[in-house]
């Protein structure tokens, strides 16, 4: 790991690149130099258990000596948020208004978007609360188009509720104006509304800072997948994210029998090629294709030797 010392870790990357196989490597690496690590799977389609061999699910589990993982089921976690803001403005909505804002609130979290917003909030929990108790936290996330959303998140949700915010303050100054006596009144929305607000905030800053944050998109040596990372990286460059590293995954090996492999290492090297024209600000470090699946933690020891350099 050198002297990396990046305190939350992003992986993402194209659907069937190996990118959770990856991430659990480069956490179980950064377990085994002595950090305590926690692995969060947030693909829909988690196999951080299978990768592990054991049952793992949306709460945090040890599985093996300074690596723990969970998985975050974005379904339970809309329902859990929900009750969760159901719970906040129960005191706060008069008692006859109460079943209408509840209905609304349920409505709300069938709406496209309610997962992701759940998952978010999720996630800003871990970074915010979870990392006094591990030195580093590594994200597996979904497929390429969900990590940006999900990743540019902080930014859009901190605009929302700045809109909110503006509103509930427009609301007090008539209030207050209505009353003629120049006191703003006590508005409890308005306080959790900044709170949330702050914690956007900060989680927005950690991402931003070079100094807490890696991104490291995974990709194998093939058109479609170095075209997706391309225009991924692109898009992040838009919001001030910088993909500092790049795993090319199951690379074949430099010697290989038959006609039909050693076309397809010509067309490879082609490609390794165009990574190293068009990737040029980033590391890129070379994971080959191994004769077996990843079954056990022996073999996933084998490929976390090859991010042992790894410097997001």
């Amino acid at each position: 790991m050198g002297e990396n010392e990046k305190k939350v870790v992003f992986f993402g990357g194209k659907g069937g690149v190996g990118k959770s196989t990856v991430s659990a490597a480069y956490a179980l690496q950064s377990a085994n130099s002595g950090r305590n690590t926690l692995l969060v799977s947030t693909d829909p389609a988690h196999n951080t258990g299978d990768i592990f061999g054991v049952d793992i699910g949306g709460t945090i589990q040890q599985v093996r000596p300074r690596l723990a993982a969970c998985e975050i089921d974005s379904e339970k976690e809309s329902k859990h948020y929900l009750a969760g803001v159901k719970e906040n403005l129960r005191n706060l909505v008069k008692p006859s208004m109460k079943q209408e804002v509840f209905r609304q609130i349920d409505m709300a979290g069938s709406a496209p978007g309610a997962d992701e917003a759940a998952l978010f909030d999720r996630i800003v929990s871990l970074i915010l609360d979870e990392s006094v108790n591990y030195d580093r936290l590594v994200f597996d996330t979904a497929p390429t188009g969900h990590t940006i959303r999900l990743l540019t998140l902080p930014e859009l949700m901190g605009v929302w509720i700045e809109g909110m915010l503006q509103r509930r303050r427009k609301f007090q100054n008539d209030y207050s104006r209505w009353l003629g006596d120049g006191e703003a009144p006590d508005d409890p929305v308005y306080d959790l509304l900044n709170r949330r607000k702050e914690r956007f905030r900060r989680v927005r800053e950690i991402l931003l800072d070079d100094g807490q944050t890696g991104f490291v998109f995974v990709l194998n040596p093939e058109r479609l997948p170095i075209m997706e990372t391309k225009k991924a990286v692109h898009q992040l460059s838009h919001h001030d994210l910088r993909v500092h590293t790049l795993v090319v995954n199951k690379v074949l090996p430099d010697e290989v029998d038959g006609t039909f492999f050693r076309k397809r290492k010509q067309r490879e090297q082609e490609y390794l090629e165009m990574i190293t024209e068009w990737f040029g600000d980033q590391q890129v470090i070379h994971i080959p294709l191994l004769e077996e699946d990843i079954h056990d933690f022996d073999a996933l020891n084998e490929v976390s030797k090859f991010l042992s350099h790894v410097t997001v």
